[in-house]
């Protein structure tokens, strides 16, 4: 999974002054939990950017000067009407132990039952798991290029080794369902045109001849 780097300046005070200080000064209050101790430090508001405003996810590598930490964002709070960010908790990470994350999810490809009328139902968009930090992906991509009328794709084909999936296996994640207008897709589609032309033009020749 890719990192982001973000340069911070560890917090002495983490009072409801200093807090709001920091706020006016444009940083944003951050804490680091799941080590020996809560990690307080705080970064300029743009230093988020590319993590915040993102679909994609992201571990985060926090540059303090004397030490990097690496972690993952856990929480975010927005200022309720100019949705500034207020706060971000983040969750440490070590190598040899496990962390939940969310991992977006991309469908690739053009559904077949989709240009036949159906309608594509994406259920989750994140799908939550469980891994090591080396083995988060960055996404979840599936091929939707051969799903029909009255397919789906569910989590027990996306299930790897590397990391478990925190749903049900049966969780669907992605569908296509019928519609009134929706018809019906048949390998033999083609033939049959075919063979109703043949048929029109036999017609219309038996027309004329008994003219």
């Amino acid at each position: 999974m890719k990192s982001i780097k973000i340069k911070g300046s560890e917090r002495e005070s983490v009072g409801k002054k200093a807090t709001k200080a920091l706020r006016n000064a444009g940083q944003v209050p951050c804490v680091v939990y799941g080590g020996e101790k809560p990690l307080h430090f705080s970064a300029g508001e743009l230093a988020f950017r590319d993590l915040v405003y993102t679909p994609a996810a992201h571990t985060v590598e926090v540059d303090l000067g004397h030490g990097k930490v690496r972690a993952i964002m856990q929480d975010i709070q927005f200022h309720p009407v100019t949705d500034k960010i207020l706060h971000i908790d983040f969750y440490q990470l070590f190598d040899d132990k496990e962390v939940t994350m969310n991992i977006p999810v991309r469908l690739v490809g053009n559904a077949p039952g989709v240009r036949a009328g159906g309608r594509l139902l994406f259920r989750k968009r994140k799908l939550a798991i469980k891994a090591l930090p080396d083995n988060l992906p960055d996404y979840f991509d599936i091929d939707i290029s051969k799903l029909k009328i009255g397919e789906n794709i569910v989590v027990e084909s996306l299930l790897k080794d590397e990391f478990t999936i925190l749903h049900p296996e049966t969780t669907v994640v992605v569908q296509v369902k019928t519609q009134r207008t929706a018809v019906a897709v048949d390998e033999d589609e083609e033939l049959d045109g075919e063979e109703g032309e043949a048929t029109e033009a036999a017609a219309n020749e038996g027309g004329e001849s008994q003219e």
